[in-house]
């Protein structure tokens, strides 16, 4: 047998913008991105995305590894900066806009950011940032934003300045445990491998539409299933905000086979008596993640003739961790699925020893869909993997004798509400900051809307006295709004064990039904 074989490459060579380019090759006249009344080809896409990689290099001086920053609603131009970071070899960092003024600045100046583009609809609150780039290197959509793209070179920048497909490439902050969030760092190959993950499970191809409704700074917002649909040659219609309306207006019109949405998002549409498989015959699926999600909803979705998938991820899977199999769907309606083809999973006891079918313990994950680490974090990394290369999740669950996987609990007092991950010591730790407040304990409450809300328990100090109304105005100026308590509760102290730990599962029973 000849031993003499040539080496052969294994993995894509480069990166995100190296897929685009090869779209607009293929299939330029085909139609990649809807947003109301604009439309754009691929080969149009790709131009603007050469028009701003080179405005970048030029205009900004940004070369390969600097940081750009997006503070913006679902738009088309977001799409631009997605690419065409990845064409120069930059990083991006979208900014959650609901966040408030300290803390945007406080991950402006984390990641490094060198530009920040700011969409009109945050123009105000970009304006309240005291970062020096917020006001020196800010460029804003629109007009202007046009005709700078209009007077750069369509030129494609050299290939060779293009990211690696092992590169960085999206800096997405998640919720800090200890005051700060920690920016988890997805590499092109993180963002390739959940394209190859989440599509083909649900049938996804070059003539489906898909909808964008989560917000492009969350990594479903790019995962499920912008990049992913992009990557197919498909067309994405998206949406700057929610609205039924609209959104089931898109439906009808592209004929959508795919939703994919969290629980305030089936509930809104629930409330429309229209929301059928009658009048919608297209929509072979509903897809839900992002947040615990009541058994009663699904089924309420699947009793309008839909088939109803749960799936399973974070922001360091990339997101796709686990999706309802198709076939299974109707008789484990209640789980999360199984994982996806090129994604391990197991529960681990204490020890990290697997456990028995049905025995609760750590969910764990593996794969080329885990994220590269924590931004400037080796310390968080570190403790984010085992030492056999698992990502530790922190959230409890099982695991039947099947495979599927059913979540119970988290390990870290986390509470997501409407797909945003609260951490509890962030809001302690604001709360503690009133002169008021002894002691404070976050934990969530169910909620038929949000699937969770925030709830503190508090604790004031002796001889003090304050009001929910100027707590609610202590933490919305400190906090974005949707980690701001929506309830609260005075106790004399909090309950705690041997060891001095709050214990908040008591709290749970007592306030929030038990969860």
């Amino acid at each position: 047998m000849d031993t003499a074989l040539r080496a052969t490459v294994t993995t894509p060579e480069y990166g995100a913008a190296s897929w685009l380019a090869k779209r607009a090759e293929l299939h330029g006249s085909r139609e990649a991105l809807v947003e109301g009344a604009r439309r754009l080809t691929y080969r149009e896409l790709d131009e603007r995305v050469s028009r701003l990689a080179n405005l970048l290099r030029g205009l900004f001086g940004m070369r390969r590894g600097d940081c750009v920053a997006t503070l913006a609603v679902n738009c088309i131009e977001f799409v631009d900066v997605f690419f065409a970071t990845a064409r120069i070899g930059a990083l991006l960092a979208p900014l959650n806009w609901r966040l408030a003024p300290p803390e945007l600045d406080y991950q402006l100046r984390d990641a490094g950011a060198s530009v920040l583009f700011v969409g009109p609809e945050h123009e105000g609150l970009a304006a309240k940032l005291t970062t020096p780039i917020a006001t020196n290197r800010r460029v804003a959509f629109g007009p202007d934003y046009e005709r700078l793209l209009a007077a750069s070179s369509a030129i494609a920048p050299p290939i060779d300045e293009q990211a690696r497909f092992g590169d960085p490439h999206l800096i997405l902050y998640t919720a800090g445990t200890t005051g700060h969030p920690k920016g988890a760092v997805l590499t092109h190959a993180n963002v390739f491998w959940n394209c190859l993950n989440v599509a083909p499970p649900v049938g996804l191809g070059p003539d489906d539409t898909t909808i964008s409704l989560l917000p492009f700074f969350h990594s479903g917002g790019i995962g499920l299933y912008l990049v992913p649909t992009l990557y197919l040659g498909g067309r994405v219609a998206i949406m700057r905000t929610f609205e039924p309306d609209a959104l089931l207006d898109l439906v009808r019109r592209y004929a959508v086979r795919v939703i994919f949405g969290v629980p305030a998002i089936w509930l809104e549409l629930l409330k429309r008596t229209d929301f059928d498989s009658a009048h919608y015959p297209s929509v072979r699926f509903c897809i839900s993640g992002g947040a615990p999600h009541p058994l009663a909803v699904m089924e309420a979705v699947a009793a309008r003739g839909f088939g109803f998938l749960q799936g399973y991820g974070l922001t360091e899977t990339s997101p796709g961790g686990t999706l309802m199999p198709v076939d299974d769907w109707r008789r484990k309606i209640a789980t999360a699925g199984k994982p996806f083809l090129h994604v391990e999973l197991r529960v681990v006891d204490e020890n990290g020893v697997r456990c028995a079918p049905d025995e609760i313990g750590e969910v764990q994950f593996r794969g080329p869909n885990v994220f590269a680490g924590y931004w400037q974090r080796p310390d968080a990394t570190a403790e984010a993997f085992t030492d056999d290369g698992w990502f530790r999740t922190g959230d409890l669950g099982r695991l039947d004798d099947e495979g599927f996987l059913t979540l119970v609990d988290r390990k870290k007092d986390m509470v997501i509400t409407g797909g945003e991950n609260v951490y509890s010591a962030e809001v302690e730790d604001v709360l503690f900051a009133h002169a008021a407040v002894a002691e404070a304990a976050i934990i969530g409450v169910p909620d038929p809307k949000w699937g969770e809300a925030v709830f503190a328990v508090v604790v004031l100090r002796p001889g003090m006295r304050v009001t929910t109304d100027e707590l609610g105005e202590h933490c919305r100026a400190r906090l974005a709004k949707y980690k701001t308590p929506k309830g609260y509760a005075f106790i004399d102290a909090l309950p705690r064990n041997a060891a001095g730990k709050v214990l908040k599962r008591e709290l749970r029973q007592r306030f929030g039904g038990g969860r």
